[in-house]
């Protein structure tokens, strides 16, 4: 997987916790998706606008490529994007960037499979049409594999 920064337009800060470290002082690998989640969650908030009591969504796979080790006194960002449109999954990529004086390093990618839930049904539902057309519209359409 070669992802580039430059393929993402939305990032978010992360603050690195004391307890997220482990006895080595690198971030405890578990922390990561946590991360990711953190991110995943901003980005439905403020570019997607997604109402998540109405429709609700729930991860169905995760993945982590750690690259370099992140500790204490890093400062990082998670960089998310929408990459493929299903039905009523989809799936996001994620990048969590440390920042240094000679620009941005790449530490750790992700790659998310998101299930659209509703749960008062209790079942995968289809991806609301507003939200979908915001993920591609934001994500350019270029970059995104719809599977309809």
């Amino acid at each position: 997987m070669s992802e580039k920064i430059s393929d993402y337009k939305y990032k978010t800060p992360i603050a690195i916790r004391f307890s997220d470290i482990d006895a080595v002082g690198h971030v405890n690998n578990a922390i990561y998706l946590t991360y990711f989640e953190v991110a995943r969650l901003n980005y439905w908030r403020e570019i997607i606008n997604w109402d998540l009591r109405k429709n609700g969504v729930i991860v169905g796979r995760s993945e982590v490529n750690y690259l370099k080790p992140i500790t204490l006194e890093d400062e990082i960002v998670c960089y998310v994007r929408t990459t493929r449109i299903g039905n009523s999954s989809f799936d996001m990529m994620h990048l969590l960037v440390r920042i240094t004086p000679n620009g941005e390093e790449i530490c750790t990618t992700g790659k998310t499979v998101c299930i659209s839930y509703d749960y008062s049904l209790n079942k995968s539902v289809s991806i609301p049409l507003r939200e979908r057309e915001k993920m591609i519209a934001y994500d350019e359409p270029r970059l995104i594999l719809n599977t309809n």
